[in-house]
């Protein structure tokens, strides 16, 4: 390299460093494997007649980049992504049976997916808003999906109010532009929002890039542990780089000069080898406690004060792999607080209780109803077990000969044992007496 000559960075060159080391086939195929010799030009009838209908190779084309865009997710649009893993660093085994907590060293494969919250897929990532902050767990029991704010609270308590929300941060449905007024009108009729408004508003209101912001699971939920002893719990994430945020200036000057900042800088951290990481606590409250608390802690516009409930150390996740492919890992990537793992369960959090059926029901939208199948949501360290069948896009073998019913004496048959009641009013019951006929 030339004295005084810049290096590239890695986002860069990506694609001369993917020609460097590619490993794929040299030669232009069809889908369906043949080879192609004219993929600069079509098939006519003489030299400027009509293109026939034999012309696949065009059909082809055109048929598929005609479908290839999804909807985007109609909250958290613009976001980055990245793998890696979770280690357990202490022991937290007496409040929770959960395998990916299961003993000191043991690490889980992780994906994580950061975003901005009201703005579009093409949106700055360097605006004043709330980050995502999701974290799947490629556990053995199962996929655990934690997701999360940057923050510990949110604007409000129930979940029908939810989607006008969200209509307050996106467009004016007249003028099409965003729209001060209508965020304004609805923080001002609800005083619980009080909390978040004044965090959004404080110097971490506009982060940094992800890698130096903390992580929150926000809702309270609740650990069981081996012997069904239940308590409930809060999850951090305390970002190990150290909290760094951007002015309103510097922040205005990226959004216009560098709008995928965010992005760019968690792409570049990894491919450089600085991974980031970041350090997992719980704060755990027993049921006699949560009885007694001033306030609801199942409340999401409020916190557990750390000195009552102090943090405990549990472990540390680790980025170490950029996407292969960001369509492939990142923008089909699916959280949903609906999925848990033994162990971990939902608390009578309002606002916990209706995320657990819009966000299923949303990917099922965007993805489909077997979104669960796309490599990157399929839960690889474990073997579903279930009767869901057939639907689009069933990619997988369909679970193969085994009995598309339930019960029967032939496949998982524990099933059907295990429908007992489990505690009060709240089980699964069957009512199996004579008067049933």
């Amino acid at each position: 390299m030339s004295a005084g000559k810049k290096k590239r960075s890695k986002t860069a060159s990506q694609l001369t460093d993917f020609a460097n080391g590619k490993q794929v086939p040299d030669r232009l195929t069809t889908s369906q494997g043949c080879p192609v010799d004219h993929g600069d030009c079509t098939m006519t009838i003489g030299e400027r007649g009509p293109i026939p209908l034999q012309d696949f190779t065009f059909l082809d084309t055109l048929s598929h980049f005609d479908r290839e865009r999804i909807p985007e997710r109609v909250v958290h649009a613009k976001g980055a992504g990245a793998l890696g893993y979770f280690e357990v660093t202490h022991d937290i085994t007496r409040y929770c049976k959960a395998k990916v907590f299961g003993k000191i060293g043991k690490r889980t494969p992780i994906a994580v997916r950061f975003s901005t919250v009201g703005g579009e897929s093409g949106s700055a990532d360097t605006v004043r808003d709330p980050r995502g902050f999701a974290v799947k767990f490629y556990a053995e029991d199962g996929n655990w999906d934690l997701v999360g704010n940057n923050t510990p609270i949110f604007f409000i308590r129930d979940p029908i109010l939810f989607p006008s929300f969200i209509h307050t941060q996106k467009r004016n449905p007249q003028t099409h532009l965003k729209d001060m007024d209508m965020f304004w009108d609805f923080i001002s009729l609800r005083p619980e929002s009080t909390h978040q408004v004044s965090f959004l508003f404080s110097d971490r209101g506009i982060p940094d890039g992800f890698r130096h912001m903390n992580g929150y699971g926000s809702h309270t939920f609740k650990l069981v542990n081996s012997q069904g002893q239940p308590a409930y719990c809060k999850f951090h994430y305390k970002t190990d780089q150290g909290i760094k945020s951007l002015s309103v200036s510097r922040a205005a000057q990226l959004a216009g000069d560098d709008p995928d900042y965010s992005i760019k800088d968690l792409f570049e951290s990894i491919a450089n080898r600085n991974y980031p990481s970041w350090t997992m606590y719980i704060q755990v409250m027993t049921f006699e406690q949560a009885q007694q608390h001033q306030w609801n802690p199942f409340d999401l516009t409020k916190v557990w004060p750390h000195g009552d409930f102090p943090l405990i150390p549990v472990g540390r996740l680790v980025l170490d792999r950029n996407p292969r492919n960001y369509f492939a890992e990142v923008e089909q990537i699916a959280f949903s607080p609906a999925h848990l793992v033994d162990g971990i369960e939902p608390s009578p959090d309002k606002m916990l209780q209706g995320r657990l059926f819009s966000y299923v029901d949303t990917h099922r939208h965007r993805l489909g109803p077997n979104y669960h199948q796309i490599p990157v949501n399929c839960p690889f360290a474990a073997r579903p077990a279930h009767y869901l069948r057939d639907g689009p896009m069933t990619i997988d073998d369909n679970q193969g000969q085994a009995p598309n019913y339930f019960p029967n004496m032939f496949l998982w048959t524990n099933g059907y044992s295990l429908l007992l009641p489990l505690q009060n009013n709240r089980g699964y019951w069957r009512r199996e007496t004579l008067q049933d006929g």
